[in-house]
């Protein structure tokens, strides 16, 4: 396991900008987030500017890159379209992992199921591999209903956020039967009741969450996903957590 940091820790920066900061606080691995944020890499403009979109998710050499969170706001046919050329991007710059939010709650779960296989198909295509986000206000709030996909969707893993789970209807359940499906993690310090707090006020337990994970065997990425607060200093909080989870490694 290693540790790496997303680009939506620091949202006012742009490519390559947010890779020299995140390379500035001795990260060695970058998750790149594509939101439609008017650059290229935004889902939306992928396809009709590939090589634009490329030569700029290669700009990031300084880091590895170790996935793709993937926002995409289009719906029915166009959203595979703009998942496609995703993958496209993936296999050119040789990223793997591709994070996509599951269904808002109330999708029937059949409809979930077919949704998914296609685009782990589409995935499975281009060589990459989709890796279904574990959120509050989805389908993937509650483990039993992830392993239940997982199980029936072949080749979907979990991106997994414990603090989803801390904070949700299911945080008194336990996550060891949806370990062995664990793709990608997102982590950052939280309570019960606050998604959200500064390293080290929070209650994540982070050592028992890698040595849940190494038991399955996940040697991959464990990527600080946390969103500025006003109050306090986003670079110190992100260094703080860096090193949190270096000492745990």
């Amino acid at each position: 396991m290693y540790v790496a940091v997303s680009t939506d820790c620091l949202p006012d920066l742009q490519m390559p900008e947010v890779v020299d900061a995140c390379a500035d606080l001795e990260f060695t691995t970058v998750e790149i987030a594509l939101r439609e944020n008017g650059s290229v890499l935004s889902p939306s403009r992928i396809d009709a500017e590939f090589d634009k979109a490329v030569h700029l998710a290669r700009r990031s050499h300084r880091l590895e890159v170790c996935s793709y969170d993937v926002h995409i706001d289009a719906k029915g046919d166009e959203y595979f379209q703009h998942f496609e050329a995703v993958c496209r991007l993936g296999k050119a710059t040789k990223v793997v992992t591709l994070t996509v939010p599951s269904g808002e709650l109330g999708v029937p779960f059949n409809e979930e199921v077919e949704r998914l296989q296609r685009l782990v198909d589409v995935a499975e295509g281009e060589g990459v591999r989709v890796s279904m986000k574990t959120q509050i206000g989805r389908l993937s709030e509650d483990p039993d209903t992830v392993k239940v996909l997982c199980d029936n969707v072949k080749g979907l893993g979990i991106t997994l956020d414990p603090s989803h789970f801390h904070c949700g209807p299911s945080s008194t359940k336990n996550l060891d039967k949806i370990m062995e499906y664990v793709f990608h993690v997102h982590l950052r310090d939280s309570k019960k009741n606050q998604l959200q707090v500064r390293v080290g006020q929070g209650e994540i337990e982070y050592g028992k969450i890698v040595s849940q994970l190494s038991k399955v065997g996940y040697s991959h990425a464990l990527s600080i996903q946390m969103a500025p607060m006003p109050e306090f200093d986003q670079r110190s909080e992100l260094r703080k957590l860096r090193l949190l989870l270096e000492t745990l490694l």
